[in-house]
This record gives C-alpha cells, sequence and structure tokens, in this order.
C-alpha cells in the first residue's frame, strides 16, 4: 500500500469525526477481490514489494495500493487471473465487486478502481497420484467400463 498518500477518509458529523484508515479500506477491497472467478492471487507491484513478501508472507495487501484524497478513493490492484478466462470480464468483475464492496463498506463514496493484470496461471486440477496404482482405473470401474453388469467384481479380485 502506499502510505504517502493520505491515511484516512475522514468524515464529520453531528456526533463527531469518522476516520477510515486505507488498511481498512484495503482490507474492504482483498475481500472482494479474493471472492471474484477467475483471480487466482495477487502480484506484487515491483521488485521491492517483492521481496518484502517473502520476507513478511503475512502481508495481506500485497498487489493493492490504496490512496484516499479529499474528493475521491483510487485503488489499483494488480493481480495475476486463472488461463483460459476473459481477462476482460475477469478485471470487469473485480472492478464492479470492489467498487461495492468499498460503497456498501463506508457509504457514498467516490471511487476509481483501476486494475493491472500482471500475469496468467494454469491452474492444475489433479494431483499427481502418489502411487502408481492410484491413477489406473479400479477394478470395479474397468468391468463397468468393459461391458457386463455394473457393480459385479472381477474374478481377479476373488
Amino acid at each position: 500500500m502506499n502510505e504517502k498518500t493520505s491515511l484516512a477518509n475522514v468524515r464529520q458529523n453531528d456526533a463527531g469525526r469518522i476516520e477510515v484508515h486505507s488498511r481498512a479500506i484495503a482490507t474492504v477491497v482483498a475481500g472482494a477481490v479474493v471472492r471474484c472467478y477467475g483471480v487466482v492471487g495477487m502480484a506484487p507491484r515491483n521488485l521491492r514489494d517483492s521481496v518484502a513478501h517473502v520476507l513478511r508472507p503475512e502481508d495481506q495487501y500485497k498487489g493493492i495500493d490504496v490512496q484516499v484524497s479529499t474528493e475521491a478513493i483510487t485503488v489499483d490492484l494488480f493481480v495475476i487471473i486463472e488461463y483460459g478466462t476473459r481477462i476482460a470480464t475477469v478485471a470487469r468483475n473485480i472492478m464492479e465487486s470492489v467498487q461495492y464492496a468499498v460503497v456498501h463498506a463506508l457509504g457514498e463514496a467516490n471511487i476509481t478502481v483501476n486494475v493491472h493484470v500482471q500475469g496468467l496461471r494454469i491452474e492444475q486440477a489433479d494431483k499427481e497420484p502418489k502411487d502408481a496404482t492410484e491413477g489406473q482405473p479400479s477394478r470395479w470401474r474397468r468391468f463397468g467400463v468393459m461391458g457386463g453388469l455394473r457393480g459385479q467384481r472381477t474374478e481377479e479380485s476373488n
């Protein structure tokens, strides 16, 4: 997160003053992004952030840059998207989800969301088998596929 900008979204009302820290906004944004279909993860913005993430892996704000000014909130997101999805559709979904989440959390807000797709990742559906027989069909399945009555065991198993 960019700490050089103003740190809080400040609102004044009759009861007093409300300050929303930019990290609180980043937490709302992170929750909205991880729920979007097609998002595999967040990407560091630059080499310095990449090294910082290795040193502090618990940093949930990797890839989120929140800038708060008196008239608007600007959110820059650096994401990794799943290979095979429509990039423009996923990016638009991220924008709409983040805008909705921030407006819902803060009330009326002027928010701009910029999505930077840093890469694509191919998700592997199946892990490699643990042993040699795990990847092969069972005797039940082989018999059913080859014909005959399903649910009967082969003579090998008797």
